[in-house]
């Protein structure tokens, strides 16, 4: 392993709950000097929060009813098992917050085979790999500048007439990061199930992407499908603009590619079915990507969601608090770079407004998360037909994209180039020293 201080390990927040079940596989030893093991019920931290190191070789806990896909339309609970260190503490709002700490390269394994199945290419699980890391270290750095001091952003914004939130990793206070699609898929040693996994974290060791610009850890990011066309980072998060998550087509020729932020395009676009590496419907690929809960809706380069009035009222009405009375029009007000929109203005009887970003309007639309925000809005008879395109943020390197060039022969390091353009691979202990 080439895990580097300050950042040797990670803390995963696993779930928040009134109570929790953990079963210890293995003796533990508790920091109130006991050691323990077997099924424990917690329904309350006298002291505000307990830690437990294992104290046997091999000893791992398992953590009783996980929900996973929280908010998603697959949410589904499961007990999922960990290594390293258990942490419970007590929730700020109540209830008790379940932290694993683990070596960061350890993390990883669950993550990548989390994320999509263990049997993906080599070259896919070794591109993933570096992204997992490179996004999870850029996230512990920045929150612990923003600890010491250093200047946050307001990641939400309310007027009379607009809404603007946006979520990301700063949404967490108690942990580094959580184990759900909020940051990264973590979902313990289940996931953990073959050689090519642990090889690719292996080979990748410590390597990390890099901000040619400013010598930073890159925050990459990634997505399902990209829809054709790469977003910009600024158009879904913080507005703060990385030159290595720009415009780009996911197609060879990268440099090639409409501007989707004007509607007349934008429609064009989303009512084709362009050339691109995510346009596939290679099952043995698609495989690779998406586990069993991410297969059961095959629709993501291209879809439809019809609503009729009264569901859409009432559904927006449920999923933002804001009652717009009959609901008469969507409209996008502004577009990114893959067409995907970042102001939608909801008009009703009763008010109109525009909401924004991409995830807040997928949240609003949908009473999971709409697939993505990159849809036009047509009207037939009494209902609302929204056609869109991809399926998630689309800033980063796109999965089932990158499946598919791993599939055509590109190497992991080109994978990357492509979607990260300028970014540089870099050891992460030759960066480490930075502030």
């Amino acid at each position: 392993m080439c895990d580097k201080k300050p950042y040797a390990t990670v803390a995963v927040g696993i779930l928040t709950a009134s109570a929790v079940d953990i079963e210890f596989h293995g003796a533990f030893r508790c920091s109130d000097g006991t050691e323990v093991s077997g099924l424990m019920h917690f329904d309350a931290l006298p002291c505000g929060a307990l830690d437990f190191e294992p104290a046997a070789e091999g000893a791992v806990f398992e953590v009783k009813d996980v929900t996973i896909g929280v908010d998603f339309h697959w949410e589904r609970r499961e007990n999922q098992t960990f290594d390293g260190a258990l942490t419970l503490k007590a929730a700020a709002d109540g209830g008790i917050t379940v932290i694993n700490r683990i070596g960061v390269e350890d993390y990883l394994l669950s993550v990548i085979s989390s994320e999509m199945s263990a049997m993906s290419s080599p070259d896919l699980l070794r591109a993933h790999s570096v992204i997992s890391r490179s996004w999870l270290l850029a996230q512990i750095r920045k929150n612990r500048r923003i600890e010491a001091g250093g200047s946050a952003y307001e990641a939400c914004t309310v007027t009379e007439g607009e809404i603007v939130r946006w979520q990301d990793r700063e949404d967490h206070s108690d942990f580094d990061v959580c184990a759900d699609d909020h940051c990264q898929r973590y979902q313990g040693k289940a996931r953990q199930t073959t050689a090519a996994v642990a090889e690719a974290v292996a080979a990748t060791a410590g390597v990390v992407l890099v901000d040619p610009e400013t010598g930073e850890l890159a925050d990459a990011r990634f997505s399902k499908c990209c829809g054709g066309v790469f977003e910009l980072f600024e158009n879904c998060w913080e507005p703060v603009h990385h030159s290595y998550l720009t415009v780009r087509s996911d197609a060879p020729d990268s440099l090639v590619y409409p501007d989707l932020r004007y509607e007349p395009r934008a429609r064009a676009w989303i009512e084709a079915s362009p050339e691109a590496f995510c346009n596939t419907a290679d099952e043995r690929v698609l495989s690779q990507v998406l586990n069993g809960y991410d297969r059961e809706s095959l629709d993501f380069f291209r879809w439809t969601v019809r609503y009729s009035t009264d569901e859409l009222s009432a559904l927006v009405r449920e999923r933002i608090g804001i009652d717009f009375g009959r609901i008469t029009d969507l409209t996008a007000v502004e577009r990114g770079t893959s067409g995907r929109i970042v102001r939608l203005r909801i008009t009703g009887t009763r008010r109109t407004m525009i909401i924004g970003k991409e995830l807040e309007i997928r949240h609003a639309l949908s009473t999971s998360h709409l697939r993505s925000s990159a849809f036009v809005v047509d009207r037939e008879g009494d209902d609302f037909v929204l056609r869109g395109a991809g399926w998630g943020h689309g800033v980063g390197l796109c999965q089932i994209g990158a499946a598919v060039m791993a599939e055509k022969g590109y190497t992991w390091q080109q994978i990357l180039a492509h979607y990260f353009p300028g970014a540089e691979l870099k050891e992460y202990e030759s960066i480490n020293n930075k502030a």
